[in-house]
């Protein structure tokens, strides 16, 4: 008897992609449904559902586990044109709304895609990708910083009552996790 293999793609996501993305950030999000008020999570979501069709990414990520869609996560240009913040003066890659299944979580997909975002980004000359994340999330901002990401205070932001952190990691062409 032979055993499966797991197959995991990293690739773009293609417009026929965008219902089963939508169904996997909102499963992967559905964990903070509990430390939201019951509107605050409805705005909430609906944002994240029509984050998956609005236009303004210059990258749409998502990582294929056996031909499911396991993961995904956007990248844009700059705050301006993720968060309409250019106050935030950020002008590399952000990585908005990484989503991992809860099916598939422990597997390094989370990892996977950071890693091809900082793997594109190299190759465009950027020094650094950031992203925003608040407390919430403990669990990814455990990884992030596992991954080497450092908090960057002064790129913050409040969403009401929440701290948005910021987080950024300094690519290096060296680190061998994000070039292999």
């Amino acid at each position: 008897m032979t055993e499966a293999i797991d197959v995991l793609i990293i690739r773009d996501a293609e417009e026929r992609d965008q219902p089963r993305i939508e169904a996997l950030v909102v499963e992967s999000y559905s964990q903070y449904e509990h430390g939201m008020e019951a509107e605050r999570w409805k705005q909430y979501i609906d944002s994240i559902r029509d984050s998956v069709y609005k236009e303004g990414p210059t990258a749409r990520i998502i990582a294929e586990l056996n031909g499911d869609i396991v993961g995904s996560l956007l990248v844009f240009d700059s705050s301006d044109v993720a968060y309409g913040n250019p106050d935030l003066n950020i002008h590399s890659p952000i990585i908005r709304l990484l989503a991992t299944s809860p099916r598939a979580r422990g597997k390094g997909i989370a990892t996977q895609l950071i890693q091809e975002t900082a793997r594109r980004a190299l190759l465009t000359g950027a020094e650094s990708i950031h992203l925003h994340t608040s407390d919430l999330m403990a669990p990814a901002i455990r990884l992030y910083e596992y991954l080497g990401f450092e908090r960057v205070t002064d790129k913050e932001m409040q969403n009401g009552e929440v701290l948005v952190k910021c987080y950024r990691l300094d690519l290096n062409r060296e680190q061998a996790w994000v070039t292999s």
